[in-house]
């Protein structure tokens, strides 16, 4: 039976029942407090009464205390133990009922108070806000330890236990940590605090690189599922790429500037801009002769590429496009580009020939591609679905064996067809886990996983391909894990 209740016009922020009475329920949130008590499938409500104590403007948490007062936290930096009491006729009136009231304010955080966590033993766990801290409470509510978490990590949003002294806090910048209040914390779990588009993958090694409109630029390492290093730039990131070399990686940002960055010494080593509008895509060439620079300004900018990627003089520019560039991909001799733009063109253009636009496009129609992430093209017709419009399709990958091709769409999935792919509504896998439109897929140099961002959820997924999947195709992928975390990889199912 489902049961729905008007509680407040406000936000309600927290419900829960309490666990010696099923029949009570307490919810809270803005300037509110709630006492409901369930009978006869009916609910009735009483609001905490703060009398002489300033209103709150949040009350972000509760807990129940091991004697079965409730405590909440709010945005004055408040701990407020609540209690049950008769009615005080000669302030409510003499058909007053029973109230609940604060018992006596205690001051815990310089802001918000914005979690609480009973222990076993009776003691209390509170985590701050402003302040960034985690403050260990006595059964009677006297201060015992505290600790302060690093500032990078952000405030502490919220505290579990895993026992009386190890402890996980989950903070405002996507961060969990483990650790005590005796050996400090260690981050088992980071990401980005904001949508993600850039993603790539290195050409011999474990790691990848993501970027987000958060202005930072990470670099994970898929094995031991963490991050490596972490840098911000001035503007936010929306694509990149490794050079073949394998020594640098290129990122593309919001303003037509894009950056190298060292891998070893993580700084920028070269920039240059192209335009002023934001860039969709970064491709090197197979053999790391050229950089192509994908711009919304409906261009694609050529570069000559030397010492490993550490020195670019501008080749030329590929001028034909009437919308924004969203795709590129280069020919295994690293002499043609494929393109896709924002009003769906497939257009070819022969670099090598000084980025000359081919006209004939059925004379490209069997040129071998070195990567293909075009959504559009002759090889993936049978990737969209039937009454799709363009925008549905964010990003493509095809595998390095070049037997599958991985879809991320507007839909949270991740697809798996087989490769080529050139007839409609060709048979494919699908993969749930995003909790947003997956931006960007990418499989590893050794096609052993396939990566997969998400849009709003900030979410890195990580994907192992095992034996078995579409059509003739020997991989798929089977389970997923976030490389934000270092813990072990699921078994595939």
């Amino acid at each position: 039976m489902a049961v729905l209740w008007q509680t407040t016009n406000e936000a309600v922020f927290v419900v829960d029942f309490n666990p010696s009475d099923s029949t009570n329920i307490i919810t809270c949130g803005k300037s509110h407090v709630y006492f409901w008590t369930f009978n006869a499938g009916q609910f009735t409500k009483k609001q905490g009464i703060f009398g002489k104590y300033k209103k709150p403007k949040f009350i972000h948490c509760f807990v129940f205390s091991i004697t079965g007062d409730v405590l909440t936290g709010d945005s004055e930096g408040n701990i407020l133990p609540w209690t049950k009491s008769a009615a005080d006729t000669k302030t409510l009136g003499k058909g007053a009922k029973e109230t609940y009231q604060i018992v006596r304010p205690i001051k815990a955080h310089e802001g918000s108070v914005f979690t609480l966590c009973a222990l076993r033993c009776g003691s209390l766990l509170s985590g701050g806000g402003k302040d960034r801290k985690i403050i260990r409470w006595s059964a009677d509510l006297a201060p015992e330890r505290e600790c302060e978490i690093p500032e990078k990590f952000g405030a502490v949003r919220t505290v579990a236990v895993v026992d009386d002294e190890e402890i996980l806090v989950g903070t405002t910048r996507n961060a969990i940590l483990r650790g005590s209040f005796s050996d400090g914390f260690v981050a088992i779990v980071q990401g980005h605090l904001d949508e993600m588009w850039g993603l790539a993958t290195h050409p011999s090694q474990d790691i990848f690189l993501s970027c987000s409109h958060d202005r930072q630029v990470c670099l994970w390492n898929t094995e031991k599922h963490n991050l490596d290093w972490c840098i911000t730039l001035e503007e936010y990131g929306l694509c990149g790429d490794f050079c073949p070399s394998g020594s640098v990686v290129t990122v593309g940002l919001n303003t037509g500037r894009w950056v190298v960055l060292d891998l070893v010494t993580r700084e920028v080593i070269c920039e240059s801009t192209d335009g002023n509008e934001q860039l969709s895509v970064m491709r090197y060439s197979p053999d790391g002769r050229f950089l192509a620079v994908g711009s919304h300004d409906n261009f694609i900018y050529i570069y000559n590429v030397t010492e490993s990627g550490r020195r670019y003089s501008r080749f030329g520019r590929c001028n034909g496009h009437s919308s924004f560039i969203t795709h590129l991909d280069w020919s295994k001799d690293g002499c043609y580009i494929m393109s896709n733009s924002g009003d769906y063109e497939i257009l070819y253009w022969d670099i090598a020939g000084g980025c000359k636009l081919l006209r004939n496009r059925f004379e490209s129609k069997d040129r071998e591609w070195a990567s293909f992430t075009c959504v559009l093209g002759f090889h993936v017709i049978g990737v969209w679905m039937e009454g799709s419009d363009g925008t549905d399709i964010n990003a493509l990958c095809r595998s390095h064996s070049e037997r599958v091709v991985a879809v991320a769409d507007d839909f949270c999935k991740v697809h798996l067809f087989q490769y080529p792919c050139p007839k409609p509504k060709a048979p494919s896998h699908k993969y749930e886990g995003h909790g947003s439109h997956v931006t960007n897929v990418c499989f590893t140099h050794s096609d052993s996983h396939l990566l997969s961002i998400g849009g709003k959820d900030t979410c890195i997924l990580q994907w192992k391909v095992t034996r078995g999947g579409v059509g003739e195709s020997k991989e798929m992928p089977a389970s997923a894990s976030s490389t934000s975390t270092s813990s072990p990889e699921p078994p595939a199912s």
